[in-house]
């Protein structure tokens, strides 16, 4: 059974939310379009960084966290899994890995 809107027992929910590009011309070639993605995906990557906590001056260290810096956000995750974050920055990660004064922590780029 079809209702006034196309809609049909049959239908995915989510199909409601997405116009139906059935009739629309593609934009460009698949090898063109191909290209495209690639592009936007080379243009909207997040940079991978890694959160290192330093134990005195040079005594010892590890890595406490690895985070995605995006344009206007990071997503840090503790290499334990127990911490996963979302900061404005991915300077502001650095402040939930500071313990006291004897451990500080540092962004490093891979």
């Amino acid at each position: 059974m079809t209702n006034i809107n196309g809609w049909t027992s049959h239908t995915p929910a989510l199909d409601l939310l997405i116009s139906d590009p059935t009739g629309m011309q593609p934009l460009c070639g698949r090898e063109e379009f191909t290209s495209l993605l690639r592009d936007i995906v080379a243009d909207t990557a997040p940079r991978l960084f890694a959160v290192v906590q330093e134990y005195g001056d040079r005594v010892d260290g590890r890595v406490a966290a690895w985070g995605m810096a995006f344009e206007d956000h990071a997503e840090v995750i503790s290499v334990e899994g127990h911490r996963r974050t979302r900061t404005a920055s991915h300077e502001q990660a650095l402040r939930a890995y500071r313990l006291g004064t004897r451990v500080v922590p540092q962004l490093m780029w891979p």
